[in-house]
C-alpha cells in the first residue's frame, strides 16, 4: 500500500508546479488544463498577486521536471482567492480534477506544494471538516475544506489530492498553524466554467 501512495503522489506531483516571481518562489499551482499549445494553471490569487511585491517582476511557472516558462495573469477572484493563469507552451500534464461534493470527513489527503522554496513537498493528513465560511465583502458564502495537512509559505494555490491522486482542492489559507483551508475543486471547476476561461 505504502509503494502504491509513493506512485500515485509521484505521478500527481508532474502536474503541481512553482509559482515564481523576482527569482524567488511564491507559490504553488495546478495545471488545470492543457492542449497542444496552450496551459492553464490554477493558483491562489494572493499568489498571483504576489508579483506586485518583486518590483513587477514577470510571473514564471516551473515545473516538476525543472522547465521554466513564462505566464500570464488571465483571470483573479481574490474574493474567492482564485487566479487562472496561461502559457504559450502545450502538452504538459494536466492534473486529474476529482469530485468534491462527496467529500466525506476522515478521508485521507495529500498536499503537494513548495513551502519555504522546497519544491515538491508532500504531507498528509486527514479531512476534518467541511462547510462553508463568508466571503469577504459579498454577503455570500462558498464552500471550503479543512484538513490538518501541515501547510506553510509556499504551499497556497497547491493541490489537495484524495487517495486515489485527484485533485479535490487547492489550498488557500492557515488559520493559527494548525487549521488548513483548501477550496473545493468543483467551486474551482465552476469559477473557470463562469467566466468561459478554458
Amino acid at each position: 500500500m505504502d509503494q502504491a501512495f509513493a506512485d500515485m503522489i509521484a505521478a500527481a506531483k508532474a502536474s503541481a508546479v512553482q509559482i515564481c516571481a523576482g527569482g524567488r518562489s511564491v507559490g504553488t499551482g495546478v495545471i488545470w488544463h492543457s492542449d497542444a499549445v496552450r496551459s492553464k494553471v490554477v493558483t491562489n490569487a494572493h499568489v498571483a498577486a504576489s508579483v506586485a511585491h518583486h518590483n513587477g517582476a514577470g510571473l514564471r511557472m516551473v515545473t516538476a521536471d525543472n522547465r521554466s516558462f513564462a505566464a500570464q495573469l488571465l483571470a483573479g477572484d481574490s474574493q474567492l482567492d482564485l487566479a487562472l493563469l496561461g502559457l504559450d507552451v502545450g502538452g504538459l500534464p494536466a492534473a486529474r480534477i476529482g469530485d468534491s461534493t462527496r467529500l466525506r470527513v476522515g478521508e485521507l489527503v495529500f498536499a503537494i506544494g513548495n513551502p519555504w522554496g522546497q519544491a515538491g513537498v508532500v504531507t498528509s493528513g486527514v479531512i476534518s471538516g467541511l462547510g462553508s465560511m463568508a466571503v469577504r465583502g459579498t454577503g455570500r458564502t462558498a464552500p471550503y475544506i479543512r484538513s490538518d495537512v501541515l501547510l506553510a509559505p509556499g504551499n497556497s494555490g497547491g493541490p489537495l489530492l484524495n487517495a486515489a491522486g485527484a485533485v479535490i482542492g487547492v489550498n488557500a489559507m492557515i488559520f493559527g498553524g494548525d487549521l488548513s483551508v483548501a477550496i473545493p475543486s468543483h467551486v474551482v471547476a465552476e469559477w473557470i466554467a463562469d467566466g468561459d476561461r478554458l
